[in-house]
């Protein structure tokens, strides 16, 4: 079975077959020994033993793996769940800044900002007020305002857009 492993940036390719592990073409028998009451696996590829607790993540072939006491984050897929994830394009998320939705319902106090102006993480956006508290919502990130959808006095519930930003 071949999979393709990203690790951070890069891509790996992992083909199991058997007792034999060729990763990046590279051929080397490997073994994975259970360490009996524990989560820990005692993986053995060529003269190297290494300890590993793998752990899944919220989407499928995600894991978070502790290798000799290092934590990474992982996601291993075989070539066709990969090839139909590329086709889907459900690899790829959300680009750009976030829009600022209203965290719960109130109503629109002040804004602060205009379409085209340029924002940094943390700047002053929109006030809101909710149960008599008046409520700075802050950027996240840095971006460019490309719309104002709400004015003083507006009411807005809870996930309403209030600024979009790219």
């Amino acid at each position: 079975m071949k999979y393709v492993v990203r690790v951070g940036d890069a891509d790996i390719d992992v083909i199991i077959d058997g007792d034999v592990t060729i990763v990046d073409g590279v051929s080397r028998p490997a073994s994975i020994a259970e360490v009996e009451g524990t989560p820990v696996r005692m993986v053995t590829i060529g003269d190297e033993v290494h300890r590993v607790v793998a752990r899944r993540g919220t989407s499928r072939g995600r894991y978070s793996l502790w290798v000799d006491g290092f934590r990474h984050e992982v996601e291993a897929l075989d070539e066709r769940t990969r090839f139909i994830r590329e086709l889907s394009g459900a690899s790829s998320g959300p680009v750009g800044p976030a829009p600022l939705v209203a965290p719960m319902p109130g109503m629109i106090v002040r804004v602060a900002v205009e379409p085209g102006d340029v924002v940094v993480p943390g700047q002053g956006l929109v006030v809101m007020e909710a149960m008599k508290m008046e409520n700075e919502l802050r950027a996240t990130s840095a971006g460019t305002v490309t719309a104002v959808l709400v004015q003083p006095g507006t009411a807005v519930e809870k996930g309403a857009v209030l600024l979009e930003l790219e």
